[in-house]
């Protein structure tokens, strides 16, 4: 299949040689015979009637005798290679140049009939059976006072043409053929810029369709091909990368649901088995449901995710305030933040920020920040949100002072279950969702968000938001 362009190319060029030389052989041959002949015939015309409006009439006139002209016709029909005749009226033959002049014998062209040429002042044959071979004939009246007295008939042999056409068709071979050469420099450079970059690509396709990915092939060309096949290169890396993403996703959501499920089991089959005794059953019972807690939370994450993916452009957006958006969701962690003695620092711009967003998932965002600022902050320290204006741009800021991420991990934070070393060693209950979701969501508003960290010091997370077209022009 892969060879079937190649082929059709190749066969392509091999029928357009065959019609060439079948074209050149035959139309061409044939249109150049006709030229020719046409054109001789003309040339021999102007001889004839030159030959009737002087000698012949002259001889008809008795202003000279017929030696004096067959003389004269003779050294003309040797420099026009052709016989020169002038026949009376009736068909007889009054002079010929291929004869000895010989007056007492009657030769007769039987049939002779002026009207067959028509309108043609030549015709190619046997001129009334007068030849045993096909002539070139030339037919010129002999005139005087408006009558006829004979006729001038000049006859060519037509080899001389022939050879004419042959030598001129022998050119038209010799340029057919170097065009044919020359053309195989197309065919050369499709072989080297087309077809062999288009196998490679080919191949390489073959090799990506089979499931291998790390395929390597290069094509060194600037053009569509050079394009196409970067193009191709970079799919099958963005698609090994996918692969490894979703093993890599695989290998944790295993991890995550199989350490809660295994406690769950080894909990209560000790307590069935009478390991734990009754009185601590309430203990470990609820140790369970954390974990089922632990569960759930992971469950309804990945659904989110799940949706965000789907239908991520499909946004309820309204105009909202996002001030009143961040104290709510502020003050839903007074719980957690009274545990660790943290305090909440809002730095808002303005009593009310109007922005248009969806409000559901712009909350959902907040609250997966400030949890991580809470999650992974020391005791006894704060956490500052910030919003401000720039360049007709909403920036929100979640600012914590606690562990930080290590510098190798700041990248990674964004990929579905990554967590750092840090964060599973300080905090196991986390899905490693939680900023997947938050990516997500921010890009789904065609929005930015970036992370500022150093590690021992603190995190920073800022998102835009765009603002209303009243928020704008008060702006």
């Amino acid at each position: 299949m892969k060879k079937t362009i190649y082929l059709k190319f190749l066969l392509g060029y091999v029928i357009f040689g065959i019609f060439s030389f079948v074209i050149v052989s035959t139309l061409i041959q044939n249109l150049t015979y006709g030229h020719l002949m046409k054109e001789h015939a003309s040339h021999l015309y102007e001889e004839a009637t030159l030959i009737a409006e002087n000698y012949a009439s002259e001889l008809y006139q008795s202003e000279t005798d017929l030696e004096t002209v067959k003389k004269q016709l003779d050294t003309l029909a040797g420099y026009l290679n052709c016989s020169i005749r002038i026949i009376n009226p009736s068909g007889r033959i009054v002079l010929d140049t291929a004869l000895p002049l010989d007056v007492e014998s009657i030769r007769q062209i039987e049939g002779f009939d002026p009207t067959a040429f028509g309108d043609s002042y030549y015709t190619v044959n046997s001129f009334f059976h007068s030849f045993d071979d096909e002539r070139l004939n030339v037919l010129v009246p002999i005139t005087s006072q408006f009558k006829t007295h004979g006729y001038v008939a000049l006859h060519s042999p037509t080899e001389s043409i022939q050879q004419a056409c042959d030598s001129m068709m022998h050119i038209a071979f010799l340029m057919l053929g170097i065009l044919l050469l020359l053309s195989l420099i197309i065919l050369i450079f499709f072989t080297e810029l087309v077809y062999v970059p288009l196998k490679k690509i080919t191949r390489a396709a073959e090799n990506y369709a089979e499931g291998n990915m790390r395929y390597e092939f290069q094509v060194e060309s600037e053009d569509e091909m050079g394009y196409l096949a970067a193009c191709m290169r970079y799919m099958a890396g963005q698609i090994a990368g996918f692969e490894d993403d979703q093993k890599k996703m695989v290998a944790n959501i295993s991890h995550d649901f199989r350490s809660p499920l295994t406690s769950i089991r080894g909990y209560l089959e000790a307590m069935q088995d009478g390991i734990i005794p009754p009185e601590m059953h309430e203990k470990y019972l609820g140790i369970v449901l954390n974990e089922t807690e632990r569960l759930t939370k992971l469950t309804n994450s990945l659904l989110t995710l799940n949706n965000l993916n789907t239908k991520g452009m499909l946004l309820d957006r309204t105009d909202f305030d996002i001030n009143t958006v961040i104290r709510n969701t502020a003050s839903s962690f007074e719980g957690r933040c009274r545990e660790k003695n943290i305090h909440i620092e809002l730095v808002l711009t303005g009593e009310e920020l109007l922005v248009n967003a969806d409000t559901e998932k712009i909350q959902r965002v907040l609250y997966n920040l400030i949890d991580n600022a809470i999650k992974f902050s020391h005791q006894d320290s704060s956490i500052k949100i910030e919003t401000y204006i720039k360049k007709n741009r909403l920036f929100v800021s979640v600012k914590d002072a606690g562990i930080g991420i290590p510098k190798d991990d700041v990248k990674m934070i964004w990929n579905r279950f990554y967590k750092s070393d840090v964060s599973r060693g300080k905090d196991k209950k986390g899905t490693g969702l939680g900023l997947s979701i938050v990516k997500e969501i921010i890009n789904s508003h065609q929005e930015n968000i970036n992370v500022i960290s150093t590690e021992g010091v603190g995190t920073e997370f800022i998102f835009t938001l765009p603002m209303t077209d009243v928020m704008e022009d008060e702006d």
